[in-house]
């Protein structure tokens, strides 16, 4: 299985490989991941790749074989398109974050990016995570969200889900992100 999570800095994007890798690992697979990222910090561009079989030999996604691709903000997801395998499926935020060069004028954000792909891809779910979000209290638990929205897809049970959670999250955080993630089951 071949997973690609992308989205920019401070999304909460490497979190999710490894709560995915937790759950992978609990469920008894070989896991590979490789992380790129960017600008980061300046709210550039992070992916994490997650790849898990029962034997693997390199963290790499290529072009064409990704299975999912998460992504926690709209203009991400059109930069990894050309990773998605022809029967693979977008799980995608609805949410606009502007880049540094809309952010400067230089640039504008497309306003249909949701529209067309609901229009040209045919495994692609757009979700509005700002209900979900509202509902928490919280716009930190993004990525939990959106990881329980994977779940749903996916093989390990809420008990794998769980303690993978439990493994990666502060104990003071973890019921929030627990009700994040059941949240994100619903979407």
């Amino acid at each position: 299985m071949n997973i690609i999570f992308t989205g920019v800095g401070g999304q909460g994007v490497i979190l999710s490989g490894k709560i995915l890798m937790g759950a992978a690992q609990n469920a008894g697979y070989d896991i590979k991941e490789s992380e790129v990222h960017g600008m980061a910090q300046r709210g550039g561009t992070v992916d994490c790749c997650v790849r898990y079989a029962k034997k693997l030999y390199s963290p790499l996604i290529e072009l064409g074989t990704a299975d999912y691709i998460v992504s926690f903000e709209l203009i991400e997801i059109m930069r990894k398109l050309d990773y998605l395998a022809p029967d693979g499926r977008l799980i995608v935020n609805d949410l606009k974050i502007d880049p540094a060069p809309v952010q400067t004028g230089e640039m504008k954000y497309p306003n249909d990016i949701s529209e067309w792909l609901r229009a040209n891809i045919k495994n692609s779910q757009v979700i509005d995570t700002e209900g979900a979000l509202k509902d928490l209290g919280s716009r930190k638990s993004l990525n939990i969200v959106m990881l329980g929205a994977l779940s749903k897809h996916l093989e390990f049970s809420n008990e794998q889900w769980k303690d993978a959670i439990t493994e990666q999250i502060k104990p003071q955080l973890l019921e929030m992100n627990l009700k994040a993630f059941a949240l994100g089951q619903t979407l």
